[in-house]
């Protein structure tokens, strides 16, 4: 496949973009309530996984929300609000804002919504009758109300919508974020994505599609792989243009250097296996970026355990980065906390930012047994990063969506 012409995809430098930084980062998963405990914790080998899910057990909405605005949220809702105060809190938002409302942004991904309280309203409704159902069902079950409801607790008034690509859609919020604040249109966005699909509807839908493990194990590229263990739970980063966060002081964690946003074009569930939308979406985000194959330290992969997807992300990894893709290594976040949809790509972005900083590459949790074909280093065991005598590294965070969709972010992380 043929790389983009430069007329087709500009770098930073040819369009003049802002610098965008990230400041604040912020995440509930199976492995706990923290950025940093869910990446110390994946870089020690540990995994959330229990009986075949990922379920935030830690996660308690009462710690972050009063019991009023608890039963005013759906699931999904209050972990975008627990993982949204770490995120602050580590940007120095406490307090007051740093920044005008109208120049903060909230875009807020997921995949499916308010499922918990959709499925106990038409309980409701079908066991008591219309005149039981809740008035807001509606503003709870919508898409948008994570990033609404984050608006609205804080009071920020730009730009502020949910984004929905699936199991892309951390990924895709991320970058609309990052062009956001890129075009002018705000100094600041807090982008995530949440996702609490782990109910009745939820699970049995995943089921009949035969999606998920049947060993109740995620082996991203093992030749044992089986499916994919679903998860829930929420990430969060604050993101700011490079130049009013020097202007505050801010203490910066690392960069959005660019990303690729393509489709297959091919299936509604199931990736091409000539991977031509996500190798697109590979060169793009580089090229977006302004690095080459060869400047790429990290690739936290998609990885989602299922048999066509490694599949069709080692062909795109080989693809788009030629030679160079065999001296990178690659592991699996879902390895470790199952398959968050549409929280996955913003949950392993901020994963991806604290392993860099540590200059440690994190393993896939379980790699054992090689599949023909399957051919890159995906990383059995936590090791140090290579960056020489860098004071930065820079890594591709992969995410791919039912739908066809593809977003690849480039990351830069300064050591700590």
């Amino acid at each position: 496949m043929s790389e983009p012409s430069g007329a087709e995809t500009a770098s930073r430098a040819t369009r003049g973009a802002r610098t965008v930084v990230v400041t604040g980062t912020g995440a509930v998963t199976s492995l706990g309530v923290g950025a940093r405990q869910l990446t110390d914790r994946w870089i020690a080998g540990e995994s959330g996984i229990v009986d075949g899910f990922s379920r935030c057990l830690d996660f308690s909405p009462e710690d972050f929300m009063t019991r009023k605005e608890v039963r005013r949220a759906d699931r999904f809702a209050q972990l975008a609000v627990a993982a949204t105060q770490e995120a602050l809190g580590e940007a120095g938002w406490t307090g007051s804002c740093p920044y005008p409302a109208e120049r903060v942004g909230c875009i807020v991904g997921t995949t499916v919504g308010g499922l918990r309280t959709e499925e106990e309203q038409i309980a409701t409704l079908r066991d008591r009758g219309p005149s039981a159902i809740s008035a807001l069902t509606i503003p709870m079950v919508m898409s948008n109300s994570a990033a609404g409801g984050l608006a609205l607790r804080h009071q920020w008034r730009g730009p502020s919508f949910s984004v929905s690509s699936a199991c892309a859609s951390g990924g895709q919020a991320l970058a609309v974020a990052l062009r956001t604040i890129q075009a002018g249109d705000a100094d600041a966005v807090v982008t995530g994505a949440s996702e609490a699909v782990l109910t009745e509807t939820g699970i049995a839908a995943f089921q009949a599609m035969e999606a998920l493990s049947t060993s109740g194990q995620s082996l991203p590229f093992d030749a044992r792989r089986d499916g994919f263990v679903m998860g829930e739970g929420a990430g969060v980063m604050v993101l700011e243009a490079a130049e009013t966060a020097a202007a505050r002081g801010a203490t910066v964690l690392g960069e959005v250097l660019g990303f690729g946003s393509t489709g297959d074009g091919y299936h509604i569930t199931a990736p091409d296996p000539e991977a031509r939308g996500a190798t697109a979406a590979i060169i793009r985000a580089m090229e977006d970026a302004g690095v080459t194959p060869a400047e790429i330290h990290y690739v936290n992969a998609h990885g989602t355990a299922t048999v066509l997807n490694d599949r069709a992300e080692t062909v795109a990894l080989n693809a788009a980065l030629g030679p160079a893709a065999r001296d990178v290594p690659i592991s699996s976040t879902k390895s470790a906390i199952g398959h968050l949809l549409g929280a996955a790509g913003i949950v392993e972005a901020v994963a991806t930012v604290h392993a860099l900083r540590k200059r440690t590459i994190p393993p896939t949790v379980g790699y054992a047994e090689q599949d023909e074909g399957l051919d890159l280093d995906y990383v059995p065991v936590s090791r140090p990063l290579d960056a020489g005598d860098r004071v930065s590294s820079v890594a591709l965070s992969n995410a791919f969506g039912f739908g066809g969709h593809n977003v690849v972010v480039c990351l830069k992380a300064l050591h700590a």
